[in-house]
């Protein structure tokens, strides 16, 4: 990796960190706001090499842009999956059908794929058990199809659109 490189690198995690340190302290404060400088050019010049690989270039405008999009595509998926979650359990048949699928992923990148396992568990109905590869093994309150095809097709693909664009 060139000088450039590494420079690139350290100023995209300063950037995050500091970013992160704004959203969770919600305040402008002058205090609040060096400190979180510091620590993020601190945190930053000491976890840059692991924290990016592309360093600037995550900021590509339309990568920015389908991260922004997917932010409340995501959000309605985790609400529309709640309200089915919770039609199952006060359903007085319960109608479940529950298994474990095997799902395969276009993504290649390993924080795309991590991005993707965490959408998918944090959605209810499905929980990510395991990823080998490009293939999840994906436990699923209502299995609707237990192919491969079909099951990626209802569970990941839907992700894959944006988290594609945003981590490959």
């Amino acid at each position: 990796m060139g000088e450039a490189s590494k420079i690139s690198r350290y100023v995209h995690t300063v950037l995050v960190l500091f970013i992160i340190w704004l959203f969770l302290t919600s305040s402008l404060d002058p205090q609040e706001v060096i400190i979180g400088a510091i620590l993020s050019l601190v945190i930053g010049a000491l976890t840059y090499e692991v924290f990016t690989e592309r360093g600037l270039g995550n900021l590509n405008p339309k990568r920015v842009l389908y991260f922004i999009a997917y932010i409340p595509y995501f959000l309605w998926a985790m609400i529309l999956a709640n309200l089915d979650v919770a039609y199952r359990v006060l359903h007085p048949k319960r109608p479940i059908k529950p298994g474990i699928v095997e799902c395969k992923t276009v993504l290649t990148n390993n924080t795309g794929k991590l991005a993707l396992a965490n959408s998918l568990t944090l959605t209810p109905g499905t929980i990510t058990l395991d990823v080998k590869g490009d293939r999840y093994f994906i436990h699923w309150i209502d299995v609707k199809d237990e192919s491969v095809e079909g099951a990626s097709e209802k569970i990941t693909k839907p992700f894959e659109k944006f988290l594609k664009v945003i981590f490959e």
